[in-house]
């Protein structure tokens, strides 16, 4: 995986679960991989959802509308199995 986006509402209940993995797992994913590029993007009414860009420009989008932190987590895992198994670039060593 190159890139992960997680896009989410400020206030929607449906993004709930994804406000509350943000808040509990971010930094740790940050200090776990300092140079991997997550970002958070905020919309009001914003269907929540995980977003991950892999080698060879392939994007992956997964919604999480209206699931708790721990299925949204379980979610993550998911896109990362699924990017060990594409095919790599020479220059994604060290990707997450």
């Amino acid at each position: 995986m190159q890139e992960l986006r997680i896009l989410l509402s400020q206030t929607s209940p449906g993004s709930q679960g994804a406000r509350d993995f943000v808040l509990s797992a971010y930094q740790e994913l940050k200090k776990a991989n300092p140079k991997f590029p997550i970002l958070v993007r905020e919309s009001s009414n914003a269907e929540a959802r995980l977003l991950a860009r892999y080698d060879f420009g392939v994007e992956e989008a997964v919604s999480v509308e209206g699931l708790d932190k721990g299925t949204v987590s379980k979610k993550l895992e998911e896109l990362v199995k699924k990017g060990e198994s594409m095919p790599r670039s020479t220059e994604s060593e060290g990707k997450l």
